[in-house]
């Protein structure tokens, strides 16, 4: 018997279930897989309050990785025993789980069950901003709201590395020493004279602005972005943003969005995580902690997320 996280209605970390399951065989084209690190991300917390439907009853979780079990019949590429991961596939939130085998990435040898599961979501997020919405370019001067978040973290990392100047934003001064370990130039969102500061590094304004939080930062957004910029809208933890159409038009400001599904798939898959190994090889994310939760500690995590009292990025370990 394997286990999984259920929820039968939406609403607080404890309708987070832990309940037992019977797996089975895999069907055409799945893998039966034995996951071993879980990843845990902010729509997960959403599927759990009901801001990402799914239909009810319903294991959350979009990524793990683990150790292929069983194929079945059609699965070609695949073998009991390899190491794999992957990172937009419902239920993920189990022990075991039967997986799509076109949804599996392999994993090299120098990269865990762990790390893949800590970095491969939130990792291949920051990619889509990096190399998708708005191919970042050495030089330019990026301004990052929700730097303090874990992908944001990654991507104002990823971007320093790239020869790009980082502006990143904490949500509140605890989490100030963070953002500035990884961005040349730090604030706290809650500065009521921000936009004259990043106005003040960069006079005509940033090329690109990733907003990770939505509308509460988005002004600061329009009022940081130079004419003819880009605001790449990644998630939206304080809610979607309401655009102000007739002002962008008017300064030629490119409002990008869209989910990381949308862009990193077919053969981009193997480019971006090939990419995102190499980024996690080169040590440029080793500063960042990881919080490790147990299986039946999940809860917690989702607990902590809310409180905004992560220690780094979650992950749980079965």
């Amino acid at each position: 018997m394997a286990r999984k996280i259920e929820i039968r209605t939406i609403g607080t970390p404890a309708v987070l279930r832990v309940m037992e399951t019977e797996v089975g065989l895999p069907g055409a084209g799945q893998v039966r897989l034995v996951q071993t690190a879980i990843g845990i991300n902010y729509v997960d917390v959403m599927v759990r309050k009901g801001l990402y439907p799914m239909r009810l009853p319903a294991t959350p979780g979009f990524e793990a990785a683990g150790v292929v079990d069983a194929v079945g019949p059609g699965v070609t590429g695949f073998a009991p025993g390899d190491r794999v991961a992957y990172f937009f596939v419902e239920g993920a939130y189990a022990t075991a789980s039967l997986v799509p085998a076109e949804a599996l990435v392999r994993l090299p040898d120098d990269i865990s069950n762990e790390v893949a599961a800590t970095f491969l979501a939130k990792g291949l997020t920051a990619w889509m901003g990096l190399y998708a919405l708005h191919p970042l370019k050495a030089g330019e001067v990026a301004l990052v709201l929700g730097a303090s978040g874990s992908v944001g973290a990654i991507l104002s990392r990823w971007a320093r590395s790239l020869g790009a100047t980082v502006i990143g934003v904490a949500g509140s001064v605890g989490k100030l020493a963070s953002v500035a370990a990884g961005a040349d130039h730090a604030f706290v969102a809650d500065d009521p004279a921000l936009s004259d500061r990043v106005r003040a590094i960069v006079p005509a304004g940033v090329d690109v602005v990733y907003d990770f939080v939505g509308q509460a930062t988005f002004p600061l957004a329009v009022a940081g972005v130079r004419d003819g910029g880009v605001i790449a809208t990644i998630g939206a933890a304080s809610g979607q943003a309401l655009p102000a159409a007739d002002q962008l038009r008017s300064r030629a400001v490119q409002l990008r969005g869209g989910g990381t599904p949308q862009y990193v798939r077919g053969e981009t898959v193997a480019v971006a995580t090939s990419q995102l190994w190499a980024a996690i090889g080169a040590g440029l994310f080793s500063d960042l902690q990881v919080a490790r939760y147990t299986f039946d500690r999940i809860a917690a995590a989702h607990e902590d997320i809310e409180a905004r009292q992560l220690t780094g990025l979650p992950v749980a370990m079965v």
